[in-house]
């Protein structure tokens, strides 16, 4: 059974329906879907016994986090400025990032570690190819934001209260796992292919669940130090609440009678009364919203969007180097205008410090038709307005730009 919310192209219909094909017992497509690896963005697939490897995806627990502070925005709108200096000076972003300082946490003490430090793979087609799971490159990296459409983000509600959100997960720990188990499992790597499942009560897929979730507590760590240390040291400001949810990860769930493992890609669980932080795009209004329960929930699995959604390719939005007929490399025009990006962040009056072409507003989905899809299943908290964006900028090493 496949339930969609909201128009979608082919690609991203097959997509899902290839995932249900593959032993999926039930499907979602939320409004805000588009093609990913495997299973798309913004789909939910329900397994019974499996867990899909490819579904979950290489940012295992990517996420979102939102604090709720006591400042006011007239605290902190004054001297945006230089609060959005201080945030890219003291949290990294990139790929690859690591902390100049490691940070010291309960979670490397965690007994998983054993059997998951220094696990490797080798690529089922191309064996000297290998990856190798590192607790001390998990160490190095906790705390740092990433790159693409992860960010550091600064906002005031309809009360005029400041809050602060981030959006990434579980950095090179996550990716390693996941090419570790999809090559160990025999997965292939791509969009248009079938998903990688494995047995839940298998040896391997034991592995792969104890190390999914021990990704899982390393996101909840990142992105709590992360939010913590914007809202504390940098605004100087008391947090009175904080929403948090991971939107790559795979639950196990009882459903329509029947226990399965739920793998959400790019959809936040939205269980009746259950609370979770959406993004728009730098330039859009995010919210806190909190599921319902409805015969509509019900058919959903209990999830929603997790974001706007994009509407064109980075590589459209953007564009890219080609090289003419005398191998000189030329750039190639994208759809969007950097003048015209940053006109529309300005007049929303955004802060804006790094990001590039790829993450402009006008290559995503507005967020509240988005939303306007799934209603009777969510309802709206707060309208959160963004005053401060940060985001890794064009000049930082990205190998999905390219």
């Amino acid at each position: 059974m496949l339930k969609v919310f909201g128009s979608h192209d082919e690609g991203t219909l097959s997509q899902i329906r290839s995932c249900l094909d593959a032993g999926g017992v039930r499907a979602v497509l939320c409004a805000d879907g588009h093609k990913g690896y495997s299973q798309p963005v913004g789909g939910v697939v329900a397994y019974e016994g499996m867990v899909s490897i490819s579904g979950v995806g290489y940012d295992i627990a990517c996420g979102n986090m939102a604090c709720k502070t006591d400042a006011k925005l007239s605290d902190i709108q004054p001297h945006i400025d230089r609060i959005m200096d201080d945030v890219v000076a003291q949290i990294s972003f990139g790929v690859g990032r690591t902390n100049d300082t490691p940070i010291e946490h309960a979670l490397f003490d965690h007994p998983d570690w054993s059997f998951l430090d220094g696990f490797s793979a080798a690529h089922p087609q191309h064996p000297t190819r290998t990856v190798t799971i590192s607790r001390q490159k998990a160490k190095a990296q906790l705390g740092t934001v990433g790159s693409g459409n992860h960010y550091v983000d600064i906002f005031a509600d309809e009360n005029d209260t400041v809050w602060v959100g981030v959006h990434f997960g579980s950095r090179g720990l996550g990716h390693s796992t996941a090419t570790a188990f999809l090559w160990k499992a025999g997965g292939v790597d791509g969009m248009d292919v079938p998903p990688t499942l494995v047995e839940e009560g298998s040896e391997l897929g034991q592995s792969y669940i104890r190390a999914m979730e021990l990704a899982g507590l390393y996101a909840y760590a990142g992105r709590e130090y992360v939010c913590r240390h914007v809202a504390r040291n940098i605004l100087g400001a008391q947090i009175i609440d904080e929403v948090h949810n991971h939107h790559n990860f795979a639950w196990k769930e009882t459903h329509f009678g029947r226990d399965l493992w739920v793998v959400r890609k790019g959809a936040t669980p939205a269980f009746p009364g259950q609370r979770g932080f959406v993004g728009g795009s730098m330039g859009d209004d995010a919210v806190i919203i909190e599921g319902v329960d409805s015969e509509l929930s019900r058919e959903s699995l209990y999830s929603t969007v997790h974001g706007a959604g994009r509407v064109m390719s980075r590589t459209a939005a953007r564009g890219r180097f080609v090289r003419d007929e005398n191998g000189k490399k030329q750039r190639q025009p994208g759809l969007v205008r950097h003048d015209e990006m940053m006109k529309w962040v300005h007049e929303k009056g955004v802060c804006l410090r790094g990001a590039d072409l790829d993450e402009a507003p006008q290559a995503y989905r507005r967020l509240p038709e988005v939303l306007r899809e799934h209603e009777g299943t969510i309802r709206i908290l707060h309208t959160l307005r963004p005053i401060g964006v940060a985001m890794a900028g064009k000049d930082i090493f990205d190998p999905y730009k390219d």
